[in-house]
């Protein structure tokens, strides 16, 4: 490689940097708190747009990446993505790390380390390629102990995502579900590990089988290509690039700004990106105790405003979401149809799950693109409550009622469901999970029956969801952009812009009406840290401790969320 000497009176040519010992983050426009959190952390999303642009800005001349923290697996695929991009145009690229074997975010730094030209590891360190695997926690046991009993009923034998209260073990149709997608992302790790290193998909397995390895094993497996130390590494990214070359975090970097002629018939027009991120509620997007929550009021005003807009050509629905509530999951939903009636395609791209009420929002889509590793699917539904009258009891604390209404108390936690009550909430469930199913196969022009084998409740990597037709495309957030700009007729630079967006000055302000942006608004982070609200029954009424259905992880008494899966 030719290095690139800065000329008198010129800035010095650029070396992107990654440091991946903390993975980027990704900030709400709508969420100021986490903004100032995220201060002094790499940006996820300039990141992405560095990977994927700065290899064509004549400045920029290598790349140079630590690796060895911990990263989700679709946040390293599109990482992948975005560095297989830069290296396509021929500019040099190195990934170093101190060590990839002691954490359990190893096996997926070092598939994104494959990416690269050269891979370099510090002789004292070691290579941990062990593969993946679920681990699952389950509290029934300690909720007996405790006199706290889970009444919960799943729509149909995969929705796990109450078993962690509900039961001490797997069961079947838990452990082969699970077992399958841990099965699906470390194929398709293997497959990208045996092509970024030249090697059999076979071998590959066997030194994942036969792992970890010191870094000298390593070297001599050709899972690495050379021991050095940091110092070194960067010295020979200098001698390959120029000495004069400056070091730019690849989120810092900015393309040069360029006056575009504008295309003879083509109008003006740009793809209005809107966020589906967190566990999906009704209401204002809000921060809380138990994580973020989007609210379906922010989220139905973006679409609605992006609709309305005639220069928002078409739609990219960016999901990040294990689901949540069912009514707030049917509201999105409805906005979404609305968008595509008025003429406009509507592009889903999901990041690490889309599943459960994420995808309940995303099948009316017009084309729907996910990552190999996003879990998604988990079409069926839950609800219930907790009994906690026994802990009760043991405390000390007793309870009166009265009652006008012969299931007024229907959702109370200070009591068991009765028979015919249990029957009822089966029968709302029963109704939810039938118009879900029935409102994916018309979203992905498949019949009942097909939607049927592939659902009740079941999650799905991306790449297993590609294959049953529950997503049409793999990629990752400028894959879907690219689709929607095609279908809009935009051009291949037409900007992405958030469907709202309101100045500083005017949040100030009170909202004249529930069409102004500013009733759209996320609730002020810090206004979200009190104590949780009240649980919510079917029927909307507030019953008992709700701090502890809360953090047992069963936010309403209908729920479309996925199981909580943890892949290392």
């Amino acid at each position: 490689m030719v290095s690139v000497p800065a000329l008198p009176g010129r800035r010095p040519p650029i070396l992107l940097e990654l440091d991946l010992a903390e993975p980027p983050v990704t900030t709400e426009a709508d969420d100021p708190l986490a903004r100032i959190l995220a201060r002094g952390r790499q940006r996820y999303r300039p990141t992405l747009r560095a990977l994927h642009e700065a290899a064509a800005d004549p400045r920029v001349v290598g790349l140079i990446a630590r690796v060895g923290g911990p990263l989700p697996w679709t946040a390293m695929q599109e990482l992948r993505l975005g560095v297989q991009a830069f290296a396509a145009v021929g500019k040099p690229t190195l990934a170093w790390a101190e060590s990839l074997g002691e954490s359990s975010g190893d096996m997926t730094a070092y598939v994104l380390a494959t990416a690269f030209d050269e891979i370099w590891l510090q002789p004292g360190g070691g290579l941990g390629l062990l593969g993946v695997g679920v681990e699952t926690t389950f509290l029934r046991g300690a909720l007996d102990r405790l006199g706290v009993e889970p009444q919960v009923e799943q729509r149909h034998e995969y929705k796990n995502a109450a078993d962690v209260v509900m039961r001490t073990g797997f069961t079947e149709a838990h452990r082969s579900a699970l077992d399958r997608l841990s099965e699906s992302i470390f194929q398709d790790a293997v497959a990208t590990i045996a092509d970024g290193r030249g090697l059999d998909a076979a071998r590959v397995r066997e030194l994942a089988d036969t792992g970890p390895r010191t870094a000298s094993e390593a070297l001599e497996a050709r899972l690495v290509d050379t021991l050095g130390y940091r110092d070194q590494a960067y010295a020979t990214m200098r001698e390959r690039v120029g000495a004069d070359a400056e070091l730019l975090f690849a989120d810092r970097w900015r393309p040069r700004r360029r006056l575009r002629a504008r295309a003879p018939g083509r109008s003006s027009g740009h793809v209005a990106l809107v966020e589906v991120r967190g566990t999906i509620a009704g209401g204002r997007s809000r921060r809380g105790p138990m994580g973020r929550q989007v609210g379906s009021d922010s989220v139905g005003a973006a679409l609605r405003a992006a609709g309305a807009d005639e220069r928002a050509r078409a739609v990219v629905l960016h999901v990040d979401s294990p689901g949540g509530s069912a009514v707030a999951s049917e509201t999105i939903w409805r906005e979404v149809c609305r968008v595509r009636e008025a003429g406009k395609p509507v592009v889903v791209s999901m990041g690490r799950a889309a599943a459960s009420g994420g995808y309940y929002v995303a099948c009316p889509a017009d084309v729907i693109v996910a990552l190999p590793a996003t879990l998604t699917g988990s079409i069926g539904v839950f609800g219930g409550k907790v009994v906690v009258r026994e802990l009760l009891e043991r405390l000390g604390l007793t309870t009166g009622t009265v009652a006008h209404g012969a299931r007024v108390h229907m959702y109370s936690s200070r009591r068991g469901f009765s028979d015919d009550e249990r029957e009822r909430l089966g029968h709302a469930l029963d109704a939810i999970y039938d118009d879900f199913v029935a409102k994916v196969a018309d979203g992905r022009g498949r019949t009942v029956d097909e939607v049927e084998a592939i659902a009740r409740g079941r999650v799905w990597t991306g790449s297993d969801a590609l294959r049953l037709g529950l997503v049409d495309e793999l990629g990752g957030l400028r894959d879907a952009v690219r689709i929607a700009r095609s279908r809009a007729g935009l051009p291949d630079d037409a900007p992405v812009r958030q469907a709202i967006h309101v100045p500083v000055q005017a949040r100030l302000g009170r909202p004249r009406n529930s069409e102004d942006p500013r009733a759209s608004l996320a609730v002020p982070a810090l206004a979200g840290l009190g104590l949780l609200g009240a649980w919510q029954g079917l029927a909307g009424v507030g019953a008992g401790p709700a701090e502890v259905s809360a953090a047992l992880g069963l936010p309403e008494a209908a729920a479309l969320r996925m199981p909580d899966v943890r892949l290392r």
